[in-house]
């Protein structure tokens, strides 16, 4: 029986992605295409039903986005979300039209009141909250559709013509500030369009695997390891298709976090893989000398990674494979027809010349980052990797202020894992998106044993996001900061002054440099 798939048609709305991650949430797995994919290539992927997305435009601009309208006569089921439903409306001959007042524009959580005798609403609480973001009005109700919800603002917050299966929501349910979005979602899957729930880890690790061992065959595959989340998954994956066919190349660049290579390489012990741990700390060290300007420093860093992997390259031989750890928004961002030329120089900074490769190979490239968490822990990946934070490719680099060196870098790496200790044995590491230890440029005056001091002040950070693109400071408590500062002051030669960093983006970034 092959696996049920529903396709998300993306209209430029801003929430898009989350739609598809509810989808997969919800045990269905779903593909997000352009709103200008040709209906008979939606039809050939024999979906069980399609979504509409929200969107920025007016569908009666003489410029908005459409869809062929024989998607209404092909008999799937539909739900429109925002814009979507605006052009299902308008598409089956409702009218649309802008807002007359600031009352009708709504934005933001709203009191909604339901239909629950509606499939999408039903045994759910007849008012609730849900996210609205739209300026304009569903003035007219297609012929054979009924109101399933309104708010005091707007009559038409929900339509429905259940003989078609077609649903349109002017909220948007996929957000978690709309109450009971998640299972609205779920009662149309599953109650109208009758889903299976066929979408697991397990099952997409089992294919997977089966699949590569297909693709593969004989084949040697070669694969740049970095350590992150991704690259770890994708090595632990093919390990388990293809075993001694995978070589691993790990540069540890001297630029990792404490016991972080370590940690890496122990991770891949159990399978029968060629990994090649290069100790280039010196290499990397010497390249990096007197430079102080961040751009620089990332550059450097990116060049040298490069030539390494290209010698060891080299000694390998003949690739058939070069592997790469896309993920699914990878694919969405940079356009499924073009992503796999794109991010196979994005991933490796550059193809090598010598990498003589039938074929790149993506199996990651359907999966959300929870997604790529969760088959880590499928493959028995240790819960370390699994849940490694976010970590820049120029490593603690970038957490250092000013120019490079041994002892700068010893500094910052004992530092930040006191942090990440003490914030562990206190049970928040979870509750941050990312924390670390940066070692500024600054020196002051201190006083130890008696003795004057004057070394480095250490900067923590710590802070919580979404979606990275903007992040709010953690409040950690007192005590806690207060315990990771006494130890970096006495364990951590060096330093004698710790501060907190309490800006959120924007106005700065996650990182320092």
């Amino acid at each position: 029986m092959s696996r049920q798939t529903v396709i998300i048609l993306d209209f430029g709305g801003q929430y898009n992605q989350l739609i598809a991650r509810r989808v997969r949430e919800c045990g269905v797995y779903c593909e997000l295409l352009p709103w200008t994919t040709p209906l008979e290539q939606i039809k050939a992927k024999e979906p069980i039903c399609i979504i509409f997305t929200g969107g920025p435009n007016s569908v009666y601009a003489p410029d908005a986005p459409r869809v062929d309208p024989a998607i209404f006569t092909w008999g799937v089921p539909i739900l429109g979300i925002c814009y979507g439903c605006q052009l299902m409306a308008h598409s089956l001959g409702g009218r649309v039209v802008p807002a007359t007042s600031a009352a009708a524009r709504e934005y933001g959580k709203t009191e909604t009141v339901f239909d629950t005798g509606c499939r999408l609403f039903r045994n759910l609480p007849e008012e609730s909250v849900t996210w609205m973001s739209h300026g304009d009005y569903l003035e007219k109700v297609p012929e054979g559709f009924r109101l399933t919800a309104h708010t005091t603002a707007c009559p038409t917050a929900a339509i429905a013509d259940e003989s078609r299966g077609f649903y349109g929501v002017q909220f948007h349910p996929e957000v978690n500030h709309t109450q009971f979005g998640k299972e609205m979602l779920h009662r149309f899957l599953y109650e109208v369009c009758g889903a299976r729930g066929d979408w697991s880890m397990g099952d997409f690790c089992r294919l997977t695997v089966a699949a590569l061992r297909e693709e593969i065959g004989g084949g040697k595959v070669l694969l740049a390891l970095s350590g992150g989340v991704d690259s770890s998954v994708l090595a632990a994956l093919l390990a388990e298709a293809v075993g001694s066919q995978l070589t691993c190349v790990f540069v540890d660049h001297g630029l990792m976090r404490k016991n972080e290579g370590d940690e890496v390489q122990a991770a891949f012990a159990k399978w029968d893989v060629n990994f090649i741990r290069v100790n280039a700390e010196e290499r990397f060290l010497t390249a990096l000398a007197g430079v102080t300007e961040p751009e620089r420093k990332r550059k450097i860093i990116g060049e040298e990674f490069i030539r390494v992997f290209e010698a060891e390259g080299k000694k390998i031989g003949s690739v058939d494979f070069l592997a790469q750890g896309t993920i699914y928004p990878d694919v969405i961002e940079s356009g499924a027809g073009a992503a796999a030329v794109i991010k196979s120089h994005h991933n490796v900074g550059g193809l090598p010349d010598f990498v003589d490769f039938k074929e790149i190979i993506e199996p990651l490239r359907l999966l959300f980052k929870d997604e790529v968490r969760q088959l880590g822990r499928e493959l028995g990946l240790p819960e370390y990797l699994v849940t490694r934070q976010p970590f820049p490719g120029p490593g603690l680099a970038l957490r250092v202020i000013g120019e490079i060196t041994k002892e700068k870098l010893d500094i910052v790496r004992e530092a930040d894992f006191i942090f990440r200790d003490e914030a562990a044995r206190a049970g928040l590491a979870g509750s941050m998106s990312q924390y670390f230890a940066a070692l500024t440029n600054m020196r002051s005056v201190g006083v130890m044993g008696d003795g004057r001091t004057y070394d480095y002040a250490v900067a923590l950070r710590a802070v919580s996001t979404e979606d990275f693109m903007t992040a709010d400071w953690v409040r950690l408590p007192y005590d806690l900061l207060d315990r990771v500062s006494v130890r970096i002051v006495n364990e951590v030669k060096g330093v004698n002054r710790v501060l907190y960093d309490i800006t959120s983006k924007p106005p700065a970034t996650v990182e320092y440099e």
